[in-house]
């Protein structure tokens, strides 16, 4: 028996989030002045309110369910690692593709909160999807993210018109591994790209003398439910979770609506290429949100 792919359905499939019915319903979800300010001055908005316990629960239930590797769709995954972190005795479990596996994991591209959001920092623009993400960090073990630039491992895409959404499913702190961030930083221009999962410290043989008096991290710790968004070329890792406690988060990477391939490659594992220079769309790639009108 095959198993649904989800992917083929562009619009809500449970009862997890409600799709506003007008205009005033959309707008209740707009981010202030000052939050759009603070994101293009910084590159990053910190504390986005997403999730309620509920949606958080459910979430977190199916990611324990896609954590086993015998899940009857585990085949729908773009990527898998159980453990992605270079050094053994640290885990970082990541995996790309789950929107198209579980329902929860599918609406919360549909969130009315994040495509709200999500248009209003691409310049109140159409939103459409690019891939998603699941990090988690079991407790006193958890691997770090190195320092990186997102489009540095989308280079694939053009022209850098991308923005991603990091939500947290714990409360993430200091001691578990959360955010850290190098305001400003999305000004630097595209730098080489690092291993992932690798030495967090590695990006900063890419910098320059100057980048580096400038590369003063901040850490941005968030409730359970509360999301992150940055630009994609703001420098951004995390740390080892040394806590009790574990750090699961999901990753929503999207793009301004008009975005072309930049490869004749596939640009996800098993989704069927897209000719370099044709607009990115189709059932990988749906567009989510036109905008406000």
């Amino acid at each position: 028996m095959l198993y649904k792919d989800l992917s083929t359905v562009h619009a809500l499939v449970s009862d997890i989030f409600r799709h506003p019915q007008n205009r005033e319903e959309w707008e209740q979800y707009k981010l202030s002045d000052e939050q759009v300010d603070f994101f293009n001055e910084n590159g990053y908005l910190p504390n986005v309110n997403l999730l309620d316990e509920k949606q958080i629960a459910t979430i977190n239930a199916e990611i324990e369910q896609l954590a086993d590797v015998k899940h009857p769709g585990h085949q729908l995954f773009y990527e898998f690692h159980s453990n992605e972190s270079t050094d053994p005795s640290t885990i970082l479990f990541h995996a790309l593709g789950a929107w198209r596996i579980t329902p929860g994991l599918h609406d919360v591209l549909w969130n009315p909160r994040f495509l709200v959001a999500a248009s209003q920092l691409l310049g109140n623009e159409p939103v459409r999807f690019w891939h998603d993400q699941l990090f988690c960090k079991p407790p006193k073990k958890g691997g770090v993210v190195a320092w990186h630039q997102d489009y540095s491992y989308w280079t694939r895409t053009k022209p850098v018109a991308h923005l991603t959404c990091w939500c947290g499913l714990d409360d993430s702190t200091v001691e578990n591994g959360c955010l850290q961030y190098v305001p400003g930083s999305h000004r630097w221009g595209l730098l080489d790209k690092p291993a992932l999962a690798g030495d967090m410290m590695e990006i900063v043989n890419y910098l320059s003398r100057e980048q580096r008096k400038e590369f003063n991290p901040v850490h941005v710790e968030t409730r359970a439910g509360e999301a992150i968004f940055h630009h994609s070329l703001t420098l951004h890792g995390s740390g080892e979770n040394k806590s009790d406690r574990p750090r699961r988060a999901f990753v929503l990477n999207v793009f301004k609506d008009g975005v072309i391939s930049d490869s004749n490659e596939p640009l996800l594992s098993g989704v069927p290429p897209v000719n370099k220079g044709e607009k990115m769309n189709g059932q990988f790639f749906p567009l989510l949100f036109e905008g406000l009108k």
